[in-house]
């Protein structure tokens, strides 16, 4: 039985918060995931499905990609924020963007698309090969699969080196596998693939790394509001498997005490997740 994303326990529920967080993870990496989409060739006038639209980041970046001539057809099982996806989508004046809720296993979808990406969802399922094999349906022959996940395996690391920021690493990665997450995912793109029956995909992975200068004060608020998303989503998770306390995390003042660690030693900041990419066409 292939086992839906409704099958798991999304970690970061689908709170105001976590929406929050969603927008400000795509900001991080929109631009390796330009890149990503410019790589694997999805390009003006196609037909493309993003699966696990969100908040609709993804699907805009297809939108820009596709031009006027194309079309892009969003899947989200949340519709509350399918409805901030749509409105975000209105406001960018694209028109060449829908939007349907549902279960992206189970969801009635046109066929023929040239291509169908995703970013950081299969991570979230319980069996992604199988959803892959059921979102290749509606691809045409020839049509690109192109998938973006996360590898946690490289540790978040700072110049000089930060306690506070490695600290915070430690129990984020820790809370994520007592949540059972595929830690792995990015890297086990390659066999997934050919597990869901599709020819070896090329890939490609990216680091985020930031620094603190003055020039650069947006990106680093950013990634500090980030990384605190992130903790308050999962505080209860940490606190519960025992991971740390309340008074170890001290949530109100994190962001202040990462913020004069950070500038005041003037950091260069390696995020301890990496953009993994791959992409195939179906034969």
């Amino acid at each position: 039985m292939i086992q839906s994303i409704t099958d798991t326990s999304y970690v970061f529920g689908h709170s105001e918060e976590e929406i929050q967080r969603l927008v400000r993870l795509s900001r991080l990496f929109n631009p390796c995931t330009r890149r990503f989409l410019e790589q694997a060739g999805i390009s003006a006038g196609m037909k493309v499905l993003d699966v696990g639209s969100g908040a609709g980041d993804v699907a805009l970046l297809l939108a820009e990609r596709v031009g006027p001539g194309g079309a892009v057809v969003g899947v989200e099982i949340d519709p509350a924020t399918l409805d901030i996806a749509r409105v975000r989508a209105r406001v960018a004046g694209y028109e060449n963007v829908s939007f349907v809720a549902g279960d992206i296993n189970s969801v009635e979808l046109d066929d023929g698309f040239d291509a169908i990406v995703g970013r950081l969802i299969l991570i979230h399922l319980r069996e992604p090969a199988a959803t892959l094999r059921t979102l290749v349906r509606h691809l045409r022959p020839g049509g690109l699969v192109a998938f973006q996940d996360a590898d946690f395996t490289p540790p978040g690391v700072s110049i000089p080196p930060s306690r506070l920021f490695e600290q915070l690493d430690a129990w984020i990665k820790e809370a994520l596998r007592s949540a059972r997450l595929e830690m792995q995912m990015g890297l086990k793109l390659y066999h997934l693939f050919l597990e869901a029956g599709l020819p070896a995909p090329c890939m490609c992975s990216e680091a985020l790394v930031i620094g603190t200068r003055e020039s650069n004060q947006a990106e680093l608020e950013l990634a500090i509001a980030y990384v605190v998303n992130v903790v308050r989503l999962l505080l209860p998770l940490i606190l519960k498997s025992g991971i740390a306390t309340a008074e170890e995390v001290a949530i109100e003042t994190l962001a202040e005490r990462l913020r004069v660690e950070w500038t005041t030693q003037r950091m260069v900041l390696r995020m301890g997740v990496d953009a993994v990419s791959a992409w195939t066409r179906k034969m």
